[in-house]
């Protein structure tokens, strides 16, 4: 990680969770510093390791503000999550058979892309749901009954794009 600062040209200073300024697109950079200008952004803004230039807000940046929100720095990832998950294994465990024993364990448990699971996998929450709209489905449109139904298998997909693991 290291932090973007030119009092002359920000106002607050930009988080990023890269290597150097060369990882960063020319167009996702100028997104950020106009964000950093805001004059209602809360402390700085962010930008993690799959980020590039979206519509005004980077895809994988991160702000906070204070008295205002934004719907587009939400962004169109609504619902994607990004997880670090801190592990008792150290990284030198990582090598050879060990790794690839692993990336083949995920490419053969975990869909990516368009793909998705053949059979339906448990989820707590989509159950839940399912159960509101049974009790009172008026209120829910039919597409959203379908979009519940293909949840079921999508649940623990990767997607594709800027959707990625790593370790």
């Amino acid at each position: 990680m290291f932090v973007i600062y030119d009092k002359e040209q920000q106002k607050y200073p930009i988080k990023v969770w890269l290597e150097n300024i060369d990882q960063i697109e020319e167009s996702c950079y100028k997104q950020a510093i106009n964000l950093s200008n805001l004059p209602f952004l809360h402390k700085w803004v962010a930008l993690m390791p799959d980020t590039h230039a979206g519509y005004g807000m980077p895809i994988g940046g991160v702000i906070a503000t204070e008295g205002v929100v934004i719907p587009n720095a939400v962004g169109v990832d609504i619902g994607c999550g990004m997880a670090y998950v801190e592990t008792n294994i150290h990284k030198s465990e990582f090598t050879g058979k060990v790794l690839n024993n692993l990336i083949g364990q995920i490419m053969r448990n975990i869909p990516t892309g368009f793909d998705h699971h053949k059979k339906k996998q448990a989820c707590q929450v989509l159950d839940k749901f399912s159960a509101e709209m049974v009790t009172d489905g008026s209120k829910y449109p039919k597409q959203l009954v379908d979009e519940i139904e293909r949840g079921y298998y999508q649940v623990g997909t990767l997607g594709g794009g800027n959707h990625f693991i790593e370790h």
